[in-house]
């Protein structure tokens, strides 16, 4: 293949062989071929990539003693050849990943003993309530389960802190989280100091703990009924595995998918990484600890003392060093919690931040590509995890770089326009093609682009600081329970508003150049569009940052389930449409559910998945509506005794078929055409959304003053 790529081969033979090489990748899928053929388009694919790497490399360079030009256009190959670097990675990690891995059963005598580690720090007592009431739920003999709630925000260091109120709501905090897990039959556990962080609280759990196995959930990840039963048989078949994980699904959109409102209509950017990623890296046993929604071997993390502690990304470490030591792991492919993602801008960018500082720690201190013990395929895998977080940098280079040509006439790419149109054109065109045989029905075209670039401008001077102090960051806990409640621009939109206006003064220089150099005119036309597709990802980026508004504080999930509506002698047979963890929207059949309306007060009595109980659980009407015979109702949990947590977490939580089916639902792959068309109509209407709240915020402060 390197023989043929290097051929000294003319502009139209290269436009030829490209045309070839992109109508036998399309045939190859629109005939749905997998398995060796899905191989061979991808080395189709490869081969022309590599084609435009060695033109790249031997054509495109300014000369070196033009350093006004060299410099940026040696700077714009090394961003070009990473993207390259990072498809290699990715074609070995996921060119063929691992099928979903079936549970061995196991009879109950068998099961080992789990202690269930639920770490906090500054989560209010209902959230608690509801993850720790799932847990308690959860399918398992209760003589070989503990669930602890162990509670970093009532350590004895904040109870005795100097700031009074500060020591005060701590001590608040510390009764009142004893009194919940008292009365959930939960194990509460706080230590001295805040050391460490998560690690740190995760480490003293261990310490006061005697479980074979040890679970671990988020404070804001409430796991299924079945969670252990799908999960802990694997450590009977394998001694020297240390970690199952399973995936974080979430009940509400992160901030993209909210203001542009695509939750319930394309795949979350999570999936990607639970649904390919981490099966890819299963195949090379190098699938890794995500910090929740997992089960890991005390045994494996007795031989590193514990969990590490070194990074602030203390999950993808300790499986660093335990992988290391020849310790194995396991993924499982399913849906079996549900959790929360940051709902602010904000919150959704301080969260990567910390995984970007953090993974480039691991790379700092634990260097996985010569980490002693590892296999080749573990380093090549740990390598794509840690340093896709650089991404930044190229993003920005490539944000840039049209600019210098437009701008200040510096030449970073000797190439003419036909030839910088050929090459480039048909290497971006083969790598959406190879991006949708990889990921498919997971990440739709352009979209990996725009979560890029919406972080990189935030999170590249992230890690600049993390290169330049490895040890400075701290572990932050994200927020878990905000809600927008009024239409606005995130704290963090004037960069975006900034570099729009500046994208947008380009077309202007474009048009001008156009005009004036006209014997320029096929790399300006060139250049040009590279900053159209740059404005385009600028714009839409405005509606990112163009919060909407919340109308309900809680994401609702649509179910199907029966159960009676009523209240003392009278029950109503209903049907529940949908949940949160809040309230509950009904049908009601029956002439009495009027008189219950009326009442204002009633009561929702179902069975229970996680038992052969029944329970009821004492509701509160907010609104109604009559349609036919039917009364459509919805309603708000009156929660006043530890019972009624059990019943919500049973409601909203203990299903995991309602995960597996809203996934199923949204992962559609509508190919490169047709997500291109959408994507482009998407920019299109965010960058008009973004403008208007840009330009209503900016009256606001004017209407005030002349008021």
């Amino acid at each position: 293949m390197m023989f043929v790529v290097s051929l000294p081969i003319n502009l139209q033979t290269h436009l030829v062989v490209g045309g070839v090489v992109l109508a036998l990748m399309i045939i190859i899928k629109l005939l749905g071929l997998g398995g060796t053929w899905r191989l061979i388009a991808l080395g189709l694919g490869t081969a022309l990539v590599l084609r435009y790497v060695y033109w790249r490399t031997t054509n495109t360079i300014p000369p070196i003693n033009q350093p006004e030009n060299f410099i940026p256009g040696v700077l714009l190959y090394l961003a070009e050849m990473y993207s390259v670097f990072m498809l290699a990675l990715s074609l070995f990690i996921v060119a063929k990943p691992l099928p979903s891995r079936k549970p061995p059963l196991l009879d109950d005598a068998d099961l080992p003993t789990v202690d269930v580690f639920i770490p906090s720090y500054n989560e209010e007592p209902s959230l608690l309530a509801d993850t720790i009431a799932a847990a308690k739920a959860m399918d398992y003999p209760q003589d070989r389960v503990k669930v602890w709630l162990l509670d970093d925000g009532g350590t004895l260091q904040k109870r005795n802190s100097d700031d009074v109120i500060a020591a005060q709501a701590a001590q608040k905090r510390h009764v009142e989280l004893q009194k919940l897990c008292e009365d959930l039959g939960a194990n509460y556990l706080t230590r001295e100091r805040n050391e460490q962080a998560k690690a740190g609280n995760l480490n003293n759990g261990l310490a006061h703990s005697t479980g074979e196995l040890v679970a671990v959930f988020d404070a804001d990840h409430a796991p299924t009924r079945n969670f252990l039963r799908e999960t802990v048989g694997f450590f009977r078949q394998e001694r020297k595995l240390f970690l199952v994980q399973t995936p974080h699904f979430f009940l509400n959109p992160d901030p993209l998918e909210r203001n542009l409102r695509t939750f319930e209509k394309m795949p979350s950017e999570n999936e990607m990484f639970y649904g390919i990623i981490q099966r890819g890296l299963d195949k090379w046993d190098a699938a890794f600890f995500c910090g929740s929604a997992a089960v890991l071997s005390r045994a494996a993390l007795q031989e590193t003392n514990g969990f590490s502690g070194v990074s602030i990304t203390e999950d993808c470490e300790t499986a660093v060093e335990l992988h290391s030591r020849g310790w194995s792991s396991v993924y499982v492919d399913k849906p079996l919690i549900a959790g929360l993602q940051p709902a602010t801008f904000a919150s959704f960018i301080g969260q990567r931040s910390r995984w970007a500082q953090g993974m480039m720690q691991i790379l700092r201190f634990r260097f996985p590509p010569l980490k002693r013990g590892l296999s080749i395929p573990q380093r090549l895998c740990y390598m794509s995890s840690t340093l896709f977080w650089l991404f930044p940098f190229p993003r920005t280079m490539f944000l840039i770089a049209p600019l210098f040509y437009l701008f200040l006439d510096l030449q970073v790419f000797t190439a003419s326009g036909g030839e910088f149109l050929a090459y480039t054109m048909s290497y971006v065109m083969v790598n959406l093609m190879m991006q949708n045989y990889l990921y498919g029905r997971f990440r739709w075209p352009w979209i990996s682009e725009l979560y890029e670039y919406i972080q990189s401008i935030h999170l590249l001077p992230a890690v600049i600081s993390v290169m330049l102090n490895p040890r400075k960051p701290t572990f932050k806990v994200t927020a878990k329970d905000e809600s927008v409640t009024v239409a606005r621009l995130s704290e963090l939109s004037s960069p975006f508003f900034i570099i729009f206006g500046v994208l947008l003064f380009a077309v202007g220089v474009t048009a001008w150049r156009l005009y004036a150099e006209p014997w320029k005119a096929d790399v300006t036309l060139v250049v040009g569009g590279w900053n159209i597709l740059n404005l385009i990802f600028a714009g839409c980026a405005l509606g990112v940052v163009s919060e909407r508004r919340e109308w309900t504080s809680t994401r609702r999930i649509k179910v199907h389930r029966r159960c009676e509506f009523g209240d003392g002698e009278t029950w109503l047979p209903a049907t529940i449409e949908d949940v949160s963890v809040n309230g509950a929207r009904l049908r009601v059949h029956g002439q009495e559910a009027e008189r219950l309306i009326a009442e204002g007060r009633s009561g929702l009595r179902f069975k229970l998945l996680s038992s052969d109980a029944t329970g009821t659980l004492p509701v509160v009407i907010r609104n109604h509506a009559k349609e036919g015979g039917i009364y459509v109702i919805g309603c708000q949990y009156e929660r006043s005794e530890p019972e009624h947590h059990r019943l919500v977490a049973d409601l909203v939580f203990a299903n995991e078929e309602q995960w597996t089916k809203f996934q199923t639902a949204r992962r559609r792959n509508p190919g490169v055409v047709i997500g291109t068309v959408w994507f482009l109509r998407l920019a299109l209407f965010q960058t008009w959304r973004g403008l208007t709240y840009f330009f209503r915020q900016m009256r606001a402060p004017a209407e005030s003053a002349r008021s």
